[in-house]
């Protein structure tokens, strides 16, 4: 039988009593008992309970904010005006989005093109052209 499992069979008394001593001892000691006597939920707090299902479902809130990122900007907000604005908004920068990704496009064209073009003349103009002598 383990520690926590006679801590637990005595109750809430004896663990306030370990991080009070655990303290006295050395205060990191103190601070990480009293952590995982939270963490665990041994005290039996109505918080305890209300953060561990906070902890255990932050990963799903998480995962259902980026999965409904495109469309959760889609529902309404009871608010027209507000819809009509941020629809607008949305629209006008998907515009520019596009309007950049080609920019950057066109841009990486024109530095591949010019440094092919610096390679090509680098090659005719170079020590080992023969049919150039210099």
């Amino acid at each position: 039988m383990g520690i926590a499992a006679k801590l637990d069979g005595v109750g809430k008394p004896a663990w306030l009593a370990l991080i009070v001593l655990s303290f006295m001892a050395w205060w990191p000691l103190g601070v990480a008992t009293a952590a995982y006597v939270i963490g665990s939920g041994r005290m039996g707090s109505r918080m305890c309970g209300r953060f561990g299902r906070w902890f255990k479902d932050a990963d799903n809130v998480a995962e259902r904010a980026m999965s409904g990122l495109g469309r959760g900007f889609k529902a309404s907000s009871g608010n027209s005006a507000f819809d009509e604005y941020r629809t607008d908004t949305l629209r006008r920068l998907e515009e520019e989005e596009r309007e950049f990704k080609t920019f950057l496009s066109r841009l990486r064209m024109a530095k591949d093109k010019a440094e092919f073009d610096q390679f090509m003349a680098d090659r005719r103009n170079g020590p080992g052209n023969l049919t150039n002598p210099a």
